[in-house]
């Protein structure tokens, strides 16, 4: 899918994770700023090895789509790779929990990421059929918080927990996009 394809502005594209963006994903978790990471809300002392994460990512691509527990999407800004959007906790058919990234510190907070968010929702809500999508941001993350207030998501509530394996404790905001909301914000 592509945004802006006849003008000067960067074009946007998201496209479905190959075998080839398996060690750009690890190198976005192993590399990053330690301290980004740790404002997203991860714990450094869970990140895995990146030959777990090599050998989790090429286990997802083989699977069918039905049978998948995590599924990716790769940003790209002019034929680059610039970030990845992945669900995971997914039920086939009804829910799962969404997750985004901008690999490029110098491309976040410009409003990239809102417009390749958009652009995903439609992957995620066609390849897995699902109702609901959620996502749950550290609360104090202020970006993604207010991408998905923009983009149409419904604020749930905050709360206290350990949000995933990478993570520690801590505030998240849930925010939820049904599939009725999501194409009636589409037309």
């Amino acid at each position: 899918m592509r945004q802006n394809p006849d003008s000067d502005v960067a074009v946007l594209t998201v496209r479905e994770m190959n075998g080839g963006d398996i060690d750009a994903i690890a190198d976005y978790w192993l590399h990053s700023d330690p301290d980004f990471l740790v404002s997203m809300g991860v714990d450094l002392d869970k990140v895995p090895p990146r030959a777990d994460f090599i050998e989790m990512l090429q286990g997802q691509l083989q699977k069918p789509t039905a049978e998948k527990q995590s599924y990716c999407l790769i940003w790209e800004i002019d034929g680059e790779s610039a970030g990845h959007c992945n669900i995971n906790n997914i039920t086939f058919g009804k829910e799962a929990s969404m997750h985004l990234h901008l690999w490029r510190p110098h491309l976040r907070q410009k409003g990239i990421g809102l417009k390749l968010l958009g652009m995903s929702l439609p992957y995620f809500f066609s390849s897995m059929q699902l109702k609901n999508l959620v996502c749950e941001p550290r609360a104090e993350n202020m970006a993604p918080n207010k991408a998905l207030e923009k983009l149409g998501f419904t604020y749930i509530r905050s709360y206290l927990t350990v949000p995933g394996s990478i993570n520690y404790e801590q505030v998240v905001k849930r925010w939820e996009l049904s599939f009725q909301a999501f194409e009636a914000l589409s037309r």
